[in-house]
């Protein structure tokens, strides 16, 4: 028989989800409980697959937040594995080193913890007689700033060899560096199949040796959309190895574009989102949809869209309630003025449109009084809300373009109104 066995990483259970909780408490709080969800149903195909075991590289926590009812839940599915004979192998990611309650914790006997000495464990035996051995290699601290590669020890001789790792790879955006090594490294030391953690994104970056980053297996937000899932591995008698992606997510985010070319009457608009909506709901394939809309197009509505938002807002979140697991999560617009009307009008609303884009919004005076009004408010607001806001220096600038383009057509469509194209 084969040894088979599931890889995954990054769950971050029961992590906090402060944007989402600002945007919709509900939504937040769907999400929030859709990480506990993913674990049930990576343990639900373990058991229904019979794998021999189940590889965990790291996060399976969300930090320092880690409650003991968190805790108790992961004590409950392990428990589960090892009543059906499974074996565990994990070791801890950045985000478990800064739990006290992973310290504390006394795993069934089918858990091996990794600690940072690196010894192999023996997981199986193919029918050929050939050992199939586990490595890997946990930290005590979130920070880890060198390669943990020359922790390792060689591969096994005659051995079917896998390494647990949780890393940044040689750099990811939106990831700080941890544990940095890169792929041609990984490969030449001689491991069969890498099991990597840290990365939220799917990637399968070798199969020559397997070197595999999962993807978390439930998104957070919407910076973590496209179906998640786990990879199920299976290693035949001859040592070959195969993958195959299993999607595990209760909810995917999608980021969904709709032009509105063309579109004339309020009607046909919530159409059209309507039918993009159903059809990502479709491709979600059983999982909650989570949708940032961004409309998009020259639409005689372009006015009336941007001056009656959180009506806009409030009847598309109505649309997607009624396609049933369906939730909008914010809606961004891109609309215009067709040509030809903009055209015909060579009024004041068009001049005052250009003006205020190509003079007013660019004019570093402008600029400078947005900064400071902005910078007052955040100033006002909790920690963790002006980091969501700007992060840096160039997010805020960013957002600083983006609130300018945002009130200019805000005040373009109240000067509107229907006569401007409503």
């Amino acid at each position: 028989m084969p040894f088979r066995f599931i890889h995954t990483a990054d769950l971050h259970l029961d992590s906090p989800l402060t944007s989402l909780a600002l945007r919709n408490a509900e939504l937040g709080e769907l999400v929030r409980g859709a990480t506990r969800k993913a674990l049930e149903r990576i343990v639900d195909l373990a058991i229904t697959e019979a794998v021999d075991a189940l590889i965990i590289a790291g996060d399976l926590y969300d930090g320092s937040q880690t409650s003991m009812a968190t805790a108790l839940f992961l004590m409950g599915q392990m428990r589960r594995l090892d009543a059906a004979g499974i074996r565990v192998f994990l070791i801890r990611g950045n985000h478990d080193a800064q739990s006290q309650i992973t310290r504390e914790l006394t795993f069934p006997p089918n858990v091996h913890v990794f600690d940072g000495r690196g010894k192999p464990v023996k997981a199986g035996v193919l029918a050929s007689g050939r050992e199939i051995h586990v490595h890997g290699i946990s930290f005590a601290n979130p920070h880890a700033p060198a390669s943990l590669l020359p922790s390792f020890r060689a591969p096994v001789p005659d051995a079917v060899n896998i390494g647990l790792m949780h890393t940044s790879l040689a750099g990811a955006s939106r990831h700080d560096p941890y544990a940095p090594v890169g792929i041609a490294d990984l490969a030449a030391h001689g491991f069969d199949y890498w099991a990597l953690g840290h990365i939220h994104q799917r990637r399968v970056h070798l199969e020559k040796p397997w070197i595999v980053m999962p993807g978390n297996p439930q998104g957070r937000d919407i910076n973590e959309g496209g179906r998640k899932g786990i990879t199920l591995a299976t290693i035949e008698d001859d040592g070959t190895i195969t993958c195959e992606m299993h999607p595990v997510a209760v909810a995917v985010f999608e980021r969904l574009s709709v032009d509105l070319s063309g579109i004339e009457d309020w009607h046909g608009m919530l159409d059209r989102v309507e039918a993009v909506l159903a059809e990502a709901r479709a491709q979600a394939r059983g999982a909650h949809l989570v949708a940032r809309l961004a409309l998009d197009g020259a639409t005689p509505l372009s006015w009336r869209l941007r001056r009656d938002e959180d009506l806009l807002t409030a009847e598309l979140q109505n649309v997607a309630a009624s396609l049933g697991e369906c939730w909008i999560e914010a809606v961004e617009l891109s609309v215009s003025v067709p040509l030809a009307a903009a055209g015909a009008d060579a009024g004041p609303l068009t001049e005052m449109s250009r003006l205020m884009r190509e003079d007013v919004i660019e004019s570093h005076a402008y600029r400078e009084e947005l900064r400071e009004t902005l910078g007052d408010l955040l100033r006002q607001l909790p920690k963790e809300a002006r980091g969501l806001l700007a992060v840096d220096e160039a997010a805020e600038e960013a957002l600083l373009h983006d609130l300018a383009l945002r009130g200019a057509d805000a005040v373009l469509a109240r000067l509107g109104g229907e006569g401007a194209g409503g």
